[in-house]
C-alpha cells in the first residue's frame, strides 16, 4: 500500500519567483471583520508569481513567508477535497437516500447482515464497491492485509468485531477478501525471520507467519513478486483456519448455521477468485490445511 508524499514546495509552480499576500480589513459595528480577497496568478519569465487582491491599498502589501504560502496551498487544496466530498454526499441524498427512503428508515431502526467480510485497508480494493454490497449487506472490518489472528493472540478489533457480527447479527457467512499487490503481504513476504523491530506492521503481518512459510517451501523457485502473489492466496486460507479457532465460530460452523469463504480480487486484471472452506475436509486433514470447495473465477 503506497503512501503519498507531500509535494515539495521548491518543486510547486506556485513557488518560485517572490510571493505577496495582501490584507485588508473593513470595520462593521464596532467588530474589526477581514475583508474578503482572490488571488490572481500571473507568471512572468523572470519575477515568478504574484499574487493579489482586489481593490487594496498597496501599502498593505507584505510578503508572504514559505510556511504562510504553504498553509494557504495546503487550505485551498483541503476544501477541494471536502467539496468533492459534499458533493458525493448531496449526490447520494438525493439519488439514492431519497429514492429509497422507505429502506433507509428500516436501516435506522436495525441490521441483519448476510455476510460479514474482512478486507484489506488497501484504498484501492473497497468490497463494497467491487462486489457491490448496499447498506445493510455486510458487516465490514478492514485492516492490513485483511488478516484474522488467532483466538489465542487476545483482543483485536478484527476478532472484537467477528464477535459482534457472529454473535449478536448472527451473519451467515464470514467472507475474507485478499488482493493483489498487496503491500501488506509484501511486508511479511519482506521482513526476516530473527529480525528486532517496533515496528507495528511487523507486528500486525507477523498473524500470517504460517502462510509465509508455506509460500517459500511451496514456491522457493519462484520471484520474488510471483511468491507475493502466492501467499497472498496463502493468507487467506490461514485466516479461514485461524477462524476455527474461536470455539463459537467452530461451533456453528458444525453445525451448518455459519460458512467461511475466501475471495482474491486481482485488480490488475479485474478477475475475481471465490471459494468456501470445507469444514470436514479440514478437520479430516487436521487444521492444518484449508480444503476448499465450490471454487469459482469471475471475469
Amino acid at each position: 500500500m503506497a503512501a503519498l508524499q507531500p509535494t515539495s514546495l521548491s518543486k510547486h509552480p506556485l513557488s518560485s519567483g517572490t510571493p505577496t499576500q495582501i490584507f485588508g480589513s473593513k470595520v462593521q459595528s464596532g467588530d474589526l471583520l477581514p475583508t474578503q480577497f482572490r488571488f490572481w496568478t500571473s507568471f512572468r519569465s523572470k519575477t515568478g508569481v504574484k499574487l493579489k487582491a482586489s481593490a487594496e491599498p498597496p501599502a498593505l502589501t507584505r510578503e508572504l513567508k514559505g510556511d504562510e504560502l504553504k498553509g494557504i496551498m495546503e487550505m485551498e487544496s483541503g476544501c477541494d477535497l471536502f467539496d468533492k466530498l459534499k458533493n458525493g454526499f448531496l449526490s447520494f441524498k438525493s439519488h439514492k437516500y431519497m429514492e429509497n427512503l422507505e429502506c433507509y428508515q428500516a436501516l435506522a431502526k436495525g441490521q441483519a447482515p448476510k455476510f460479514m467480510v474482512i478486507a484489506c485497508a488497501d484504498s484501492r480494493v473497497c468490497p463494497s464497491t467491487i462486489l457491490g454490497f448496499e447498506p445493510g449487506e455486510a458487516f465490514m472490518v478492514r485492516n492490513v492485509a485483511n488478516m484474522v489472528p488467532t483466538y489465542e493472540s487476545g483482543p483485536s478489533e478484527t476478532n472484537a468485531a467477528l464477535e459482534f457480527a457472529v454473535n449478536s447479527l448472527e451473519v451467515e457467512n464470514v467472507f475474507i477478501i485478499g488482493h493483489s499487490c498487496c503491500g501488506g503481504i509484501r511486508a511479511l513476504m519482506s521482513m526476516q525471520d530473527k529480525a528486532e523491530s517496533s515496528s507495528f506492521i511487523r507486528s500486525w503481518v507477523i498473524v500470517g507467519k504460517n502462510a509465509k512459510l508455506s509460500t517459500k517451501a511451496a514456491s522457493s523457485n519462484l520471484s520474488f513478486d510471483q511468491q507475493c502473489t502466492h501467499c497472498e492466496k496463502e493468507s487467506i486460507n490461514n485466516s479461514l483456519l485461524n477462524l476455527l479457532t474461536y470455539p463459537w465460530i467452530e461451533e456453528k460452523v458444525k453445525k451448518g448455521m455459519l460458512s467461511l469463504h475466501g475471495g482474491y480480487y486481482d485488480f490488475v486484471n479485474c478477475t475475481f477468485e471465490k471459494w468456501t472452506l470445507d469444514y470436514k475436509g479440514s478437520i479430516m486433514n487436521g487444521k492444518n490445511r484449508v480444503v476448499v470447495k465450490d471454487r469459482l473465477f469471475w471475469c
